[in-house]
């Protein structure tokens, strides 16, 4: 087999490591044998196996190795490319090649300690490690390069995460666009009213958090909106936010209730009220208490929990009060 390497020079001329990793890789996989067969192929120049090619000295082999055999392609077999393709692009690089002329393959993670099998490991291994060197006949040099971004994060969704999140952000100095398609940040947790497993006071963390967005001069809150279109790309995203018609200024309102007192749409979301002093101003769908003689929860948290009883705890309603009550149910 004879491939162009991209720069005018045929055949291509390919260096394969294979790494011992100490005994992670050795003790499933026949690292000497995938060595020897592999140095048979049309392709490969130089093939060889190193207890660490990490280590300073495996590194040095295959800077050693792309001035000795004038070689234009790179394949290293040994651990995750998470944990070390930027130390062996790096030392590529200091080889005289360009960084990106590599191919990394992972036969640590996805061959021999996911192995039981000897044989089977090693097959699996070298048909991975044939399958790199395919691939990397086909690889170009690239250059890296700068580019301007835009410093501002868009965080969809208001609940209590994508809070944190702009908070967490917008604290670090960047700007926050925060988009949330109800007219209320909060989301599932406004609707709590304690949390698992402390039960801890809902509002008491969450309402602090929103308050906070609101003011956060970092942070620009986009509620009863929703994204339409997302263009671009990494660093450089365009997105296309669409916000619904509210009808009221949001830079006058003070929140006072006196137009939704007077407002004949159907109240939103509907297992809620709007409360001022004692006057309930709107009040969605009724709740049916499951038992009629109490107006606790279904659930004894204190059982789940094994915590102890609240001080809010279930109160027992008298006679007179179930009377009054169960007609309006």
């Amino acid at each position: 087999m004879s491939e162009n390497n991209g720069n005018g020079k045929s055949p291509v001329r390919v260096g394969v490591y294979v790494c011992h990793c100490g005994t992670n890789i050795s003790k499933m996989v026949d690292v000497v044998k995938i060595a020897e067969l592999l140095s048979e192929h049309a392709n490969v120049v130089i093939s060889r196996q190193y207890k660490f090619m990490c280590s300073e000295p495996g590194q040095s082999l295959i800077i050693d190795d792309i001035k000795a055999h004038n070689l234009d392609r790179i394949v290293v077999a040994a651990c995750s490319p998470l944990m070390h393709e930027p130390t062996f692009r790096a030392a590529v690089e200091r080889g005289g090649l360009n960084r990106y002329l590599f191919e990394m393959v992972n036969i640590r993670e996805q061959v021999s300690w996911v192995s039981t099998d000897y044989q089977a490991a090693t097959n699996k291994a070298l048909a991975l490690i044939k399958g790199a060197i395919a691939r990397v006949m086909f690889h170009q040099p690239l250059e890296m390069r700068r580019v301007p971004i835009n410093k501002r994060v868009l965080i969809i969704g208001g609940g209590i995460a994508g809070i944190e999140a702009a908070l967490t952000v917008a604290d670090a100095g960047y700007e926050v666009v925060l988009v949330e398609k109800d007219d209320s940040i909060g989301g599932h947790m406004a609707k709590f009213d304690k949390t698992f497993p402390t039960l801890d006071c809902a509002a008491c963390i969450l309402t602090p958090k929103m308050v906070a967005v609101g003011k956060h001069p970092k942070i620009r809150l986009m509620t009863y909106s929703q994204i339409e279109k997302v263009d671009g790309y990494i660093g450089n995203f365009k997105v296309t936010v669409r916000q619904k018609a509210r009808f009221v200024d949001v830079n006058k309102c003070n929140s006072c209730g006196s137009c939704y007192e007077a407002c004949p749409s159907q109240p939103y979301p509907l297992d809620r009220k709007l409360i001022l002093g004692n006057i309930v101003f709107k009040e969605g769908r009724r709740l049916k208490p499951r038992r009629p003689l109490s107006l606790g929860p279904a659930h004894d948290l204190t059982v789940l929990t094994a915590a102890q009883p609240m001080p809010e705890q279930v109160r027992r309603l008298s006679r007179e009060e179930t009377e009054e009550i169960l007609p309006q149910i």
